[in-house]
């Protein structure tokens, strides 16, 4: 299964992007006032597509990964940190009614989705901090 490694890798990198530039979009429809298009059923089922093929490729990429790869925490803390981001997704999508609260939900979960990236790209849950040389692990 490792020969696959690093197809599933760069299926898995590509979907986060997909799904991290598809809540942005859909986030500043909302934003925009343009609620109905970024709630229609296709949008929706091609989130929960994209989603789909990235929670798959997370799987597989386990499977391979030897366990210890929950040692140092920074897989246990970016999974953590998935569930804050979807809450926070469906509140800034969805739940939250008045304008500044969408705003502030919607700019928080763009701050989680970016410190996952950076905990995943040092695989350390120092992430952006380790990778910018701000701090030694």
């Amino acid at each position: 299964m490792i020969e696959f490694y690093s197809g599933i890798k760069f299926v898995h990198v590509m979907a986060v992007l997909l799904s991290g530039a598809l809540f942005l979009t859909r986030w500043l429809l909302v934003q925009g006032g343009q609620t109905r298009l970024a709630l229609a059923a296709p949008v929706r089922y091609l989130s929960y597509s994209i989603d789909t093929v990235l929670l798959t490729a997370a799987l597989m990429l386990l499977t391979i990964l030897p366990g210890a790869v929950f040692a140092n925490g920074w897989l246990t803390l970016k999974l953590v940190l998935l569930v804050f981001y979807i809450v926070l997704g469906v509140y800034a999508l969805r739940r939250a009614t008045a304008p500044r609260r969408r705003t502030l939900v919607g700019l928080a979960a763009v701050a989680v989705f970016l410190v996952m990236i950076g905990i995943a790209r040092a695989h350390h849950p120092l992430g952006w901090l380790l990778l910018t040389g701000l701090v030694q692990a």
